[in-house]
């Protein structure tokens, strides 16, 4: 197996009875899938479902479907602080197959076709993922920069919240679609570029998923938890508590509302959480310059992973290091702040308020 032709021969694309069609701001896309994972994608992206017509890319979703011979995988290595096995990939001579460990899922990433081949409607949020995949990859090659961050806006002000994983960015960021101006943008990944006279924010059709930290801080996601699960969770210690890895699907708009979506928006702050749960200091926000804090840059550059193809056909190697400069130029415009002290939610809230009023 040395092509993208060679994978597509061992491929059944005919006969997908359905094509969704999505738009995140400037990027459509087609998804050709069969009837119940067109159900499913209905119901994970419905606000980002439009209308047929020209697309930056197709994806097809073949459920079921394998390789007939599996290649011979090599690891991706995992970013600092991550451990497991969770990619794999295998560079043909005009593409790349991706392989997901734990879940067994298979991505076909080339100029010539893209599809995702496995359990897929066992496993809806890793389709999701290489749907998004493509829309970060359209946006870098035109210029984006993808940051590792949450981000809301009231259509003026656009605020996004980085921080070290389990950092709380998801709580903070929930805690401000509690503000009644506020859309949600992003929870996880967003795409900022520099324009003449301000800053673009664009964020990726995802649902958070969240852990059970983060529900029980926020009144609002209450219903997302059963009153037993809670009340085990509340006898848990606070450091097991934070750690916990357990996500749930939130629905956006099942809990806030229609109309609390906005893929697109005017990014004018940064927030980077830089605070501690051993910290006895108040929470502050205070001023800082990216070009003399790379911590704090750091925590915000996103790398594009192992989909990424540039536009010279190129893929990413997990040992390509991220390029600061150019972070830098796209966030010039942006207001920064340190969030430092003690991990304090509400006065996070609070300060949330104070700029949007």
């Amino acid at each position: 197996m040395k092509s993208v032709a060679d994978v597509l021969a061992e491929l059944d694309r005919d006969g997908l009875p359905e094509t969704l069609y999505l738009e995140t701001g400037p990027v459509r896309l087609a998804v050709r899938c069969d009837a119940p994972m067109a159900a499913e994608l209905r119901h994970h992206l419905k606000e980002a479902i439009a209308e047929s017509g020209p697309v930056a890319a197709t994806i097809d979703v073949l459920e079921g479907q394998s390789l007939n011979t599996p290649p011979d995988w090599i690891d991706w290595a995992r970013e600092p602080g991550k451990t497991g096995r969770k990619d794999a990939y295998f560079d043909l001579d005009d593409g790349r197959l991706v392989h997901k460990i734990r879940t067994g899922m298979t991505f076909l990433q080339s100029p010539q076709a893209l599809a995702a081949l496995g359990p897929c409607l066992a496993y809806p949020n890793q389709v999701i993922n290489f749907i998004n995949t493509q829309i970060l990859n359209i946006c870098k090659r035109d210029g984006w920069e993808i940051c590792h961050a949450a981000a809301v806006t009231d259509g003026h002000k656009g605020l996004a919240i980085a921080g070290l994983s389990g950092g709380g960015k998801s709580t903070a960021i929930l805690r401000m679609m509690d503000l009644e101006p506020t859309r949600f943008v992003t929870n996880d990944r967003l795409m900022v570029r520099a324009a003449p006279n301000d800053t673009e924010g664009l964020g990726i059709p995802k649902n958070p998923r969240i852990n059970p930290g983060t529900i029980l801080h926020n009144p609002c996601l209450a219903p997302l938890l059963s009153d037993e699960r809670k009340a085990e969770l509340l006898q848990m210690p606070l450091e097991d508590l934070w750690q916990l890895e357990e996500k749930h699907d939130l629905f956006i708009s099942e809990v806030y509302g229609p109309d609390r979506i906005s893929f697109s928006a005017p990014l004018t702050e940064f927030w980077v959480l830089n605070w501690s749960r051993s910290s006895t200091e108040p929470t502050r926000l205070v001023d800082a310059d990216l070009t003399e804090r790379p911590d704090l840059l750091g925590a915000i550059m996103k790398s594009a992973g192992p989909f990424y193809q540039d536009a010279d056909g190129v893929f990413l190697q997990d040992d390509d290091l991220l390029e600061p400069d150019a972070y830098l130029r796209q966030l010039k415009r942006v207001r920064i702040h340190e969030v430092t002290g003690a991990i304090d939610f509400d006065a996070l809230a609070a300060a949330g308020k104070d700029l949007f009023a």
